[in-house]
């Protein structure tokens, strides 16, 4: 068994979700493609090549990846601090809620009356994609899922009234009354890579800006409808699975666009 096996056998134990061993263990094989050897210096190269090569989100999950794989390897003398980031007063790559709907119309009008409700489900219920392929006839009939954490807790995502009702009539023509709800052609589950790159390929069909078209925009959409509805930011939160308020809050900022049109709307001087 070779060491980035090993690797992976270790982030199972101790139950890290799917997406994540699978990220974990594609950056540290990454940093075996440049480096022999692990330790201080070539670490801190890495570190650098990555700030070179892209933004510190990314950079910052490279970093963790590579800190759990020393951790794994009882190094923790070498582990790595992150780069730090520059908090932004705005939300940006957000679908508006005009082009959610138009969106939305447009693939029901074209009878893509799957990806009508998968982005329905996504705005409705703020659910992650990793989430969203999970639901099962069964959840919608009962209108939640419970997710269970990695900390072993129980978040719950509701599934609105009027959302269940349709999605009912709709699985009920399909003849879909078992398993998930988002299937292939062949019967199989639809896979988070799959619905992301459709998304991108109805945004340009109907002309639509590509980087705001993504599963996790109507996430976003989602927070904002929410707040605007109801001004909960603890409900929200919870409804997101956020472990800390403090990220619930990014919420209460205005997108780039919001910040524009205000500006241009009330700045007569």
């Amino acid at each position: 068994m070779n060491m980035i096996t090993k690797f992976q056998k270790f982030l199972e134990k101790n139950e890290l979700a799917k997406n994540t061993i699978t990220a974990y263990t594609s950056a540290v094989n990454t940093y075996f493609l440049l480096y022999e050897n692990v330790n201080k210096e070539n670490l801190l190269a890495y570190k650098v090549w990555l700030i070179e090569n892209f933004k510190p989100e990314t950079v910052n999950a490279r970093l963790q990846a590579l800190n759990k794989f020393l951790e794994f390897q009882e190094k923790d003398r070498l582990k790595i601090k992150f780069v730090r980031i520059q908090q932004k007063n705005f939300l940006e790559n957000v679908i508006s809620e005009a082009d959610y709907k138009f969106f939305k119309n447009q693939l029901k009008h074209d009878k893509l009356i799957k990806w009508y409700f998968i982005v329905w489900f996504l705005t409705a219920t703020g659910a992650r994609i990793s989430e969203l392929i999970q639901i099962k006839v069964e959840h919608v009939e009962a209108g939640h899922l419970d997710i269970y954490t990695k900390g072993g807790n129980i978040r719950r995502l509701y599934i609105p009234k009027n959302l269940r009702l349709q999605a009912m009539v709709w699985l009920n023509k399909e003849k879909i009354s078992l398993g998930y709800i988002f299937q292939t052609q062949y019967g199989g589950r639809l896979c988070a890579r799959t619905i992301s790159r459709y998304l991108k390929i109805f945004a340009r069909k109907y002309g639509l800006n590509p980087k705001v078209i993504y599963p996790h925009s109507f996430r976003h959409r989602f927070a904002k409808n929410f707040l605007k509805k109801c001004n909960d930011i603890a409900l929200l939160a919870d409804l997101m699975g956020h472990k800390c308020i403090e990220t619930t809050r990014i919420y209460l900022r205005r997108t780039i666009n919001e910040q524009r049109e205000i500006v241009d709307k009330i700045i007569t001087w």
